[in-house]
């Protein structure tokens, strides 16, 4: 299996093409798990549309110009959708593709979802590859931190997908104190290395165990501080 992390949801960016072109092809069938969203903004498949919808959704041009650009047409996208897909059809979406997308927003919605429907086992059986940005990158990982921000007031694990379990995440890196602090229990708590994805700039891939990383990333190693990495 191959899992993409990504800070964003510019997959064509120069620093990243020149990997993801390996993985991406124009014969790949995509599943975009548009599960993330928040219930304040969105509360009716009307609401959905105007994120993801075809014709007027503000990120629907951003995510499939993405995968245009490896010569994936918008046809062999299917977006799983919460509000007119029913457990069948999401679970034959996700069946159906060789690449799951993760979209960010909130990580604990998006499982909480992903349990409504049905689709924890199913996702667990897909071999091919799992690509996300933000909530979709962190939720990749068995359990996943977040640092303190307007939408998560207090530090707190949580419960991801079991794909990955041998380091955490810090997005959106920008060097704060609040993420620093965050980082630090993470690796005092938990004892396993933290990549810290630069926002705009990083991105992480992991293939049957080995790590690379993609732009600007910074690994911060149990036994040691923060600022010693500065």
């Amino acid at each position: 299996m191959t899992n993409i992390l990504l800070e964003g949801y510019d997959i064509d960016a120069p620093w990243l093409y020149g990997t993801l072109k390996s993985y991406l092809k124009p014969c790949c069938r995509v599943a975009v798990i548009a599960f993330s969203f928040r219930d304040s903004r969105v509360k009716s498949s009307e609401d959905w549309d105007l994120l993801y919808g075809k014709d007027h959704g503000k990120y629907y041009n951003g995510i499939v110009g993405g995968f245009a650009s490896y010569g994936i047409p918008a046809d062999q996208i299917a977006w799983v959708n919460y509000f007119t897909d029913s457990k069948g059809s999401a679970a034959e979406k996700v069946t159906g593709a060789d690449v799951l997308y993760f979209l960010g927003g909130l990580p604990d919605r998006m499982m909480e979802r992903i349990e409504e429907f049905g689709l924890y086992d199913v996702l667990l059986k897909h071999s091919g590859i799992v690509m996300g940005y933000s909530a979709g990158a962190v939720i990749q990982l068995a359990e996943y931190h977040l640092s303190p921000d307007e939408d998560y007031p207090e530090f707190r694990y949580y419960k991801g997908l079991p794909f990955l379990k041998d380091f955490y995440l810090e997005v959106h890196y920008e060097g704060t104190d609040i993420q620093n602090e965050s980082i630090q229990r993470v690796l005092a708590q938990r004892g396993k290395p933290v990549y810290a994805v630069t926002l705009g700039a990083g991105a992480i891939l992991a293939e049957n165990g080995d790590v690379k990383i993609l732009g600007d990333v910074k690994e911060f190693l149990p036994g040691k501080r923060t600022e010693d990495f500065q």
